[in-house]
């Protein structure tokens, strides 16, 4: 059990949440224009079809932009400091909001290929997506 504030899922992110707890990542992609979708929505950003297709995608991408956060975002993380907090872009192109680990801070750097680590907070509960170095 954690003491930290895990997301809440919703009907609409309902996929996703199960996806990531069996260790794979799914994405919507629009059965129209075959954009990809993040996040969960009802229709689709680029041409508002309402035809979204859970999909797996490799979760591999990019480091597209990072801070070190050496102030806590919330008092329940001030052991975790400094927080690793990143923008990744997935190769399929979405971006996705996560905290990077397994990372010292002088080997993150933008661009750098990234891989996902599922991180099981409360088993078959609660799985958290974050992301480390592709070696």
């Amino acid at each position: 059990m954690t003491d930290k504030p895990l997301p809440r899922e919703t009907p609409r992110s309902q996929p996703f949440w199960d996806a990531i707890r069996a260790h794979h990542i799914d994405i919507q992609q629009c059965d129209d224009c075959r954009r990809w979708v993040f996040f969960p929505r009802l229709h689709c950003p680029h041409c508002f079809s309402r035809r979204l297709t859970w999909k797996t995608v490799s979760g591999e991408g990019e480091l597209l932009t990072y801070t070190l956060s050496r102030v806590p975002t919330l008092p329940e993380f001030a052991d975790g400091v400094p927080q690793k907090l990143a923008v990744v872009q997935l190769d399929e192109g979405p971006h996705l909001n996560t905290t990077l680990v397994g990372l010292a801070e002088d080997e993150i750097e933008v661009g750098m290929r990234l891989r996902p680590v599922f991180d099981d907070i409360v088993p078959g509960e609660t799985t958290l997506l974050r992301y480390t170095a592709r070696r």
